[in-house]
C-alpha cells in the first residue's frame, strides 16, 4: 500500500550555517514552519539575534550559535554546547570575486574554506551522532556553479564543485550509517549579497536573458526542495545535487 510522504520536521532539530540572512534564513524558516526546532548560526551575533527574534515573533522554535565554521576549535565548541542535531544544512558561503591571474592567496583561500571546508568541518563534528542515531539528513548549499564557472568566479565555482564531490563522498561513506546526504543548487537568486547584481541593468538584462524561467530566483522556490530533503520523505534520495535554477543549466 502507498502512503502519502511525510515532509514534517516535528520533533526535529536542525542547524543552518550561515543563517542570519539570505538562503539561509529563508530555510531556516521554512524548517521550522514543518516543526523543526531551528538553530540559526553566524558570526554577527547582533545580526543572529534580529533574525531569531523575526522567527520568534511567528512564533517558531529558534535558538542561536554564533561561531565560525572555518575555525576547527570553533566548531567543536560549537558541537559540545549544542549537542545532537538531526538536520545539518551547511549553507555559509562568501564571494571574492577576481581574475584567476590576479587573485591573491588570501581570496582564493577565503572563499575554499568558507564555501569548502566548513562543510567538512561542521559535518564531521555532527555525523558521529547521526551514525550512532543511524539517523540523519546533511544538505550541502551547493551552486549552478557546482557545473558551470564564469570569469572572476574561478574560486568560487572551485569551491562549489568541490562541496557537489563532498556530497557524493559523504553519500559513499554515510548511507550505509541511514544517514542522507544531498544538495541544492541555487542559481541567479534575489538575496541582499546579489543585490548590487540585480540592480546592474546590464547583468539584470543578461540573466532574464539567460534564464529559460525568464527571471531571477526568490528565496520561497528554494524552501519546498530543503524540507523534502529534510524530511523522511527523501529516505532514499542520497548524493543528489538539485539545480533549482529556472533552467539556466538545462539550455545552451
Amino acid at each position: 500500500m502507498i502512503t502519502a510522504p511525510d515532509f514534517s520536521l516535528s520533533g526535529k532539530k536542525a542547524l543552518i550555517t550561515g543563517s542570519s540572512q539570505g538562503i539561509g534564513l529563508a530555510l531556516a524558516t521554512a524548517m521550522a514552519k514543518s516543526g523543526a526546532a531551528v538553530v540559526l548560526n553566524g558570526r554577527d551575533e547582533s545580526k543572529l539575534a534580529k533574525a531569531a527574534d523575526k522567527l520568534k515573533t511567528q512564533g517558531l522554535e529558534v535558538a542561536v550559535a554564533p561561531f565560525d565554521v572555518t575555525d576547527e576549535a570553533a566548531v567543536q565548541r560549537a558541537k559540545c554546547a549544542l549537542g545532537e542535531i538531526d538536520i545539518l544544512v551547511n549553507n555559509a558561503g562568501i564571494q571574492r570575486r577576481g581574475a584567476l591571474e590576479a587573485l591573491s592567496l588570501a581570496d582564493w583561500n577565503t572563499v575554499l574554506s568558507t564555501n569548502l571546508t566548513s562543510a567538512f568541518l561542521v559535518s564531521r563534528a555532527f555525523v558521529p551522532g547521526m551514525i550512532k542515531r543511524r539517523s540523519g539528513k546533511i544538505i550541502n548549499i551547493c551552486s549552478l556553479m557546482s557545473d558551470l564557472a564564469r570569469p572572476t568566479t574561478g574560486n568560487y565555482a572551485a569551491a562549489k564543485g568541490g562541496l557537489r564531490m563532498l556530497t557524493r563522498a559523504m553519500c559513499g561513506e554515510w548511507a550505509q550509517h541511514n544517514i542522507q546526504v544531498n544538495g541544492i543548487g541555487p542559481g541567479y537568486f534575489e538575496t541582499e549579497l546579489t543585490a548590487p547584481l540585480v540592480a546592474d541593468p546590464k547583468f539584470d538584462s543578461w540573466i532574464r536573458g539567460r534564464t529559460p524561467a525568464g527571471r531571477w530566483g526568490q528565496l520561497q522556490d528554494l524552501t519546498g526542495a530543503a524540507v523534502f530533503m529534510a524530511s523522511s520523505a527523501a529516505d532514499f534520495l542520497n548524493g543528489q545535487v538539485l539545480m533549482i535554477d529556472g533552467g539556466l543549466t538545462a539550455v545552451v
